[in-house]
């Protein structure tokens, strides 16, 4: 449209230029010397208006033919809106994908990765570098040494716990036991389960000994951070000497110490059930 403009336009000058050629032709040999200054002047002036304006035509000329590379010129209106929404389109894909990847970290920040068994007992533990834990009633499914006398049997349930936890502290497992084939039962049994071999459990940190005093005695010696045990008495006893004791039992203490945790399970403890 604005070209068209133009055209016309310019066409319009030279016509105009073409007439008055023709005018002044035909009236300089009759009367150019009965002109005055005044009448001179005009027509220089004529003159100069004419070749101004078509100065001032011509030179936006060159812009004009870059104006298309800003804004391609279309045909109808339709065609575009159809190319500003082919152009916006990669845009609107980028900033959905933006907006999925940002939904992704929120959703991953009020739904975290459930932490492994071995994040959950080195968390536990409080980072503790040493552990003493009994067998009756914690590790293995008798209570008694009169039990073990018969047979010694580690629990499935707490098994799992107790392969991971060599693995962050220095662990140490003890009973007391009433004759040596019961202390061989016991050592069987742990080693049938795999304990020597998959939890990275010696022999030598199995220890036994004939009084409960003896026991007391073990854990007072080895300084441990955790102490784990199923009888209150002894956590009671050595509450005052320990940092942390877990109390395994299904009853809990009636007056349990600030630094005393209570659990039904060694595994429950560790959220395994």
């Amino acid at each position: 449209m604005a070209e068209s403009s133009k055209e016309e336009l310019l066409q319009l000058i030279k016509r105009f230029g073409a007439y008055l050629s023709v005018k002044m032709s035909n009236f300089i040999p009759i009367s150019l010397h009965n002109l005055d200054a005044r009448s001179v002047g005009a027509i220089a002036g004529l003159a100069l208006a004419v070749a101004f304006t078509w100065r001032l035509l011509r030179s936006p000329s060159v812009p004009q033919r870059r104006q298309p590379k800003r804004h391609t010129p279309t045909t109808s209106t339709s065609s575009a809106g159809t190319q500003s929404n082919v152009a916006s389109m990669p845009s609107g894909a980028g900033s959905s994908s933006e907006d999925l990847r940002a939904q992704n970290v929120v959703d991953e920040f009020f739904h975290p990765v459930k932490p492994t068994l071995g994040q959950v007992v080195r968390q536990k533990l409080s980072e503790g570098r040493k552990v003493t834990c009994r067998l009756l009633g914690v590790i293995l499914e008798e209570n008694t040494p009169e039990e073990l006398q018969k047979q010694a049997t580690v629990r499935s349930s707490a098994l799992e716990v107790l392969l991971e936890i060599p693995k962050f502290c220095d662990l140490y497992l003890m009973e007391r036991v009433l004759d040596d084939e019961s202390e061989q039962k016991v050592l069987a049994a742990l080693e049938n389960a795999g304990v020597f071999t998959s939890g990275g459990l010696v022999k030598d940190k199995v220890l036994f000994c004939s009084t409960e005093t003896g026991r007391t005695s073990f854990v007072r010696q080895l300084e441990p951070d955790w102490h784990i045990d199923s009888s209150a008495e002894i956590v009671t006893q050595l509450a005052r000497f320990i940092k942390y004791q877990l109390h395994v039992s299904p009853t809990k203490l009636e007056r349990s110490p600030g630094n005393v945790f209570s659990s039904s399970s060694l595994e429950q403890f560790f959220g395994l059930v």
